[in-house]
């Protein structure tokens, strides 16, 4: 039986409630963002599609202080370097049209949106659809301009050659260190002539000096490209195979992370291939045997309050996700990142 004076509190305190009226201070900053003045939601399907429903504000590039922001979303369209099925160069348009991610964190306590100056600036610009070499060079000028204004980039790709562009950009006046989650290394070496590929950036910013391998680790690694991937451990990532997540459980992925990174400034690049294929079919290169949607964010969420400086999602191909659950385990996944930017000491 209900306790008569506690359903009384309850209907004192409760009945005349609106949805956007809440009594916990950290859920109103989350309220502030989803609800107009007026009480009326925003509509999640109206308006201009943004990468995670920040603010639109295309014209902060062409600002010197990126329009006062301290994190920038980004797209960066570009495929040029996959090695198996072409299309994640549709991949930003696609996280962009997944609606209802956030606004509130329940398990790490905060809408990230309301603690830092965010906004989706739109993609990079690239001189030509058609040169690989062009376009690497035409992100890492991207994100120097925003590096040197101190802003953060929260990326969605586009293949993973995208990330080598970026690491150089933030990684030019002290090597990074990175958490990877991937099927592939991708730290192969030339492939029919050419070292700008989707399979080997991490080998590429290495040898430039903008990543160190002893604070890089590398998780959910499978598949038959074993023999590929030799850099890795000579150079002394630490690699975590999928099956070695079963084995070791996630919360000592956590600690082994925690550890490699350390208290220095590091990276998170996030290949949705990392994910089994059951809940990311729409990717280049799909490998079974993968991590759950549910081990990824965990994975993700042990590493707030450290000193995470960017990161990225990449290698969504929404033409081969007939459901657009790729997409939303992506969009999802830049949300899980967005809240460590939010949380990392500054």
């Amino acid at each position: 039986m209900i306790d008569p004076e506690k359903l009384a509190a309850w209907r004192a305190r409760f009945s005349n409630d609106r949805p956007h009226e809440t009594h916990d201070p950290a859920f109103r900053k989350a309220v502030a963002l989803g609800f107009r003045e007026t009480g009326r939601r925003r509509l999640p399907y109206a308006d201009v599609p943004t990468l995670l429903g920040a603010p639109h504000r295309p014209e902060a590039p062409d600002q010197p202080d990126w329009g006062g922001l301290q994190v920038a979303l980004a797209g960066v369209p570009m495929d040029l370097a996959v090695t198996n099925r072409a299309g994640a160069r549709l991949g930003p348009r696609a996280i962009r049209n997944v609606e209802r991610i956030g606004p509130f964190h329940h398990a790490l306590k905060l809408a990230p949106m309301a603690e830092v100056r965010a906004a989706d600036v739109g993609d990079v610009p690239f001189r030509s659809r058609f040169s690989l070499e062009q376009s690497l060079e035409d992100i890492e000028a991207f994100y120097a301009r925003m590096h040197a204004a101190g802003v953060l980039p929260l990326s969605a790709g586009g293949d993973h050659s995208i990330s080598y562009p970026i690491l150089r950009a933030l990684g030019r006046d002290r090597p990074l260190g990175m958490v990877h989650v991937d099927a592939h290394c991708d730290t192969s070496g030339v492939y029919e002539g050419s070292r700008f590929h989707h399979g080997g950036p991490f080998r590429q910013a290495v040898l430039d000096g903008v990543l160190d391998p002893a604070r890089t680790i590398q998780i959910g690694i499978r598949g038959g490209g074993e023999y590929l991937w030799e850099f890795s451990t000579e150079t002394g990532m630490t690699v975590i195979h999928a099956d070695e997540v079963d084995t070791l459980g996630i919360e000592a992925v956590i600690a082994r992370a925690r550890s490699v990174v350390g208290d220095a400034p590091f990276y998170v690049s996030f290949d949705v291939d990392g994910i089994d294929p059951a809940f990311t079919p729409g990717t280049g290169t799909p490998e079974v045997g993968g991590l759950t949607p549910r081990e990824a964010m965990r994975i993700l969420r042990g590493l707030a309050g450290l000193r995470v400086v960017g990161g990225d999602v990449v290698e969504v191909a929404p033409q081969y996700d007939a459901t657009t659950v790729t997409a939303q385990v992506g969009a999802q996944m830049m949300f899980e990142i967005l809240a460590l930017l939010a949380l990392a000491p500054r």
